[in-house]
C-alpha cells in the first residue's frame, strides 16, 4: 500500500484530498500546524509541525513515505500587514519547500507533487497560458512560487526524485474563502453588480476536479519532472459566472451596465483596483498537455461544482 504525506492537510484543498486518498486505499500521513478545532477523519496519521520554514525536522515524518503532496504555503494576502511581506513568502514558500524536498530526497521519497499557481505565468492574458510560456509573476506570492518551482527542479534533477508541478487558477468549492466567498455573499444578498458589460474570459477549477488531478498524478505519472496547468476546461465571463452562481443559489442576478473605465477609476481611488482587475480582466489556461499526457479531464462540470459550493454556502454561511 502506497504511503502519502500531505502538507497543509487541514486546509481547503488538503482536507478533501486526505479523505479521497484514504478512500482510495492509500496510507495517509498529514503534516499540519497545531489546530485544536480541526479533526482529521480516522485512519489518517497526524503530525503537528511549527510554521513551515528552515527549522522543521522532517526525518521522522517522512519515514516510509512514497509520495509527498506539498500544499502548505503562505497564500496571497490582499492587505498584508507583515513588516516585510517578501521575506515571509520567501521563508515559507521557498525555504520551507526546499527544506522539505531535501529531506524527501534523504528519505528516498519517490515522488514530489507541488501545488503552485497560474500566477507564475502572469495575472492577465489574451490567449490561454500554456506550460511552455515564459513565467511572468507579478507579486510576492507568485514570485515565491516560481522560485520554489525552480529549486524543486534542481533538487529533482540532481536526485532522480520524480517531480510534478500543478498550476491551478482560482479554486472554488465547499469551504472556499476570500474573494469567491465575498462574491457568493454579494449574489446571495441580491445586491446590484455593475458588470453586465464585461466581456472577459476566466478559467477556474472546482475543488473536486483539482483533487482528482492530484490523484491522477499520484497514479499515472509518465515523466521524471513535469508541469501541468489544470482547470475545469470551461472558461466563462465574469457576468456569466455571476449568473451561474445566482442560479445555484436560486437567486436572481442583479447585473447592470456601468462604464468599465469609470468603474476601474473608482476602484483605484478606493483601494480596490486589484479586486476589480480580477473581475474585469481575462485569465485563461490551456489544459491540453495534462489531457494528452496523463489522460486527465475534469470529472465534474462547472455547474456541478458551483452547485456543491452554493449548497455548502447555504448550510454554513
Amino acid at each position: 500500500m502506497s504511503s502519502v504525506l500531505v502538507t497543509g492537510a487541514n486546509g481547503f484543498i488538503g482536507n478533501m484530498l486526505c479523505r479521497k486518498l484514504l478512500g482510495d486505499g492509500f496510507q495517509v500521513r498529514s503534516a499540519i500546524r497545531s489546530n485544536k478545532s480541526f479533526r482529521l477523519p480516522g485512519g489518517i496519521e497526524s503530525c503537528e509541525i511549527a510554521d513551515i520554514g528552515a527549522r522543521v525536522d522532517w526525518n521522522g515524518i517522512l519515514r516510509g513515505v512514497d509520495t509527498v503532496v506539498h500544499l502548505a504555503a503562505r497564500l496571497h494576502v490582499m492587505h498584508d500587514t507583515a513588516t516585510d511581506p517578501s521575506a515571509e513568502y520567501l521563508k515559507v514558500n521557498v525555504t520551507g519547500t526546499k527544506q522539505l524536498a531535501r529531506a524527501a530526497v534523504e528519505a528516498r521519497v519517490k515522488r514530489f507533487i507541488f501545488l503552485s499557481t497560474v500566477k507564475v505565468n502572469g495575472k492577465e492574458n489574451v490567449r490561454p497560458y500554456r506550460e511552455i510560456d515564459p513565467p511572468a509573476p507579478l507579486d510576492y506570492y507568485a514570485i515565491s512560487k516560481l522560485q520554489a518551482e525552480q529549486l524543486l527542479k534542481k533538487i529533482a534533477t540532481a536526485s532522480g526524485m520524480e517531480l510534478i508541478i500543478l498550476r491551478p487558477p482560482l479554486v472554488y468549492g465547499p469551504g472556499v474563502k476570500a474573494n469567491f466567498l465575498q462574491l457568493l455573499k454579494i449574489v446571495n444578498k441580491r445586491l446590484p453588480i455593475p458588470l453586465a458589460g464585461v466581456h472577459n474570459r476566466r478559467s477556474f477549477i472546482y475543488l473536486g476536479n483539482l483533487v482528482d488531478a492530484i490523484l491522477t498524478c499520484l497514479k499515472r505519472s509518465n515523466s521524471a519532472i513535469d508541469t501541468y496547468l489544470v482547470s475545469d476546461d470551461h472558461d466563462v465571463s465574469t457576468p456569466n459566472l455571476i449568473r451561474m452562481i445566482a442560479a445555484a443559489l436560486h437567486k436572481p442576478s442583479h447585473l447592470f451596465h456601468f462604464p468599465q473605465l469609470l468603474l476601474y477609476t473608482l476602484a483605484k481611488l478606493t483601494g480596490r483596483g486589484p479586486a476589480v482587475d480580477r473581475l474585469i480582466g481575462s485569465l485563461t489556461v490551456d489544459i491540453s498537455k495534462i489531457k494528452k499526457e496523463l489522460d486527465w479531464s475534469p470529472p465534474f462540470t462547472m455547474e456541478h461544482g458551483l452547485q456543491q459550493t452554493a449548497d455548502w454556502f447555504n448550510r454554513n454561511v
